[in-house]
């Protein structure tokens, strides 16, 4: 086996194609093969730069059987750079296996650096950055929105622009006062970032969906203020499967679980 044989994990722009980084057109140039998620999409931004790269599909479908046949050509010595549509590979995207599998070979992987949508949308959005927290896309029940809006750090998150308004419907139902920015198509010719309150950006978001793609930034709740913990919410609905009545679960979990509120369980177990 050839000791040049590595993984270069090569983020890509989000949006504005003058972002990508000169150590990554680098890696492009020099590896063997480049596995992206969608081949025509990464033509285009390797056509920019006058990159001539061989490409290979590596997307949700296919990323298990792809990775075992990526590794055997780093064993052999070849170098394979990981792309993404757009953004650093793993985060949201497809590359996890692969990374597993490379550390499993003692492949060496190296990470370079470069744009991420959850980290401008931090910053933008004028929200606490030292203690934070990145939670992909958010869920869709209401319950699991409670706990993830429950957290003392500052949330980022990605959403889809149809679910903003409900999303943020039940953070201003929980806590109108809250502080969000919602970050719309960064780096991009429309870039919009929206701050406020969840009351007054939610009431935005009511009827108009946002367009293209958006992060969330939420400011942390207020300590003591965190909602139903979930798995108190979980204890709960296992008791009323075993037959008890919701209410009466409700209040038993809150007795046992520093922090639950009866009503704020019984709420979260109804609405979810």
């Amino acid at each position: 086996m050839s000791e040049s044989g590595r993984l270069v994990v090569c983020p890509t722009p989000i949006g504005n194609l003058e972002d990508i980084t000169l150590r990554v057109l680098s890696s492009l140039r020099e590896a063997d093969v480049v596995a992206c998620e969608d081949t025509r999409r990464t033509r285009v931004l390797l056509d920019r730069y006058g990159v001539s790269a061989k490409l290979v599909s590596y997307h949700e479908h296919n990323e298990r059987s792809r990775s075992g046949e990526l590794v055997e050509r780093m064993r052999a010595g070849e170098v394979v750079a990981l792309v993404s549509d757009a953004g650093m590979p793993l985060v949201s995207d497809p590359g996890f296996l692969l990374v597993q599998g490379c550390v499993a070979a003692g492949l060496a992987v190296e990470v370079l650096p470069g744009p991420s949508a959850a980290l401008a949308a931090l910053v933008a959005s004028a929200l606490p950055a030292d203690r934070w927290r990145f939670a992909g896309f958010l869920p869709r029940k209401a319950s699991d929105l409670r706990a993830a809006f429950g957290s003392e750090d500052t949330l980022v998150a990605f959403e889809s622009p149809k679910r903003v308004g409900a999303s943020l419907a039940v953070l201003a139902e929980m806590d109108p006062e809250r502080p969000v920015a919602v970050c719309r198509e960064l780096t991009k010719l429309h870039e919009e970032v929206v701050r406020g309150s969840a009351a007054t950006v939610a009431a935005r978001y009511a009827e108009d969906d946002p367009r293209g793609e958006v992060v969330l930034v939420i400011g942390g709740a207020a300590p003591g203020a965190v909602g139903a913990p979930a798995e108190a919410v979980d204890a709960v609905r296992r008791l009323v499967e075993a037959g008890a009545k919701p209410r009466a679960a409700a209040t038993i979990v809150a007795g046992l679980v520093p922090g639950a509120r009866a009503n704020e369980l019984y709420a979260a177990l109804t609405e979810g």
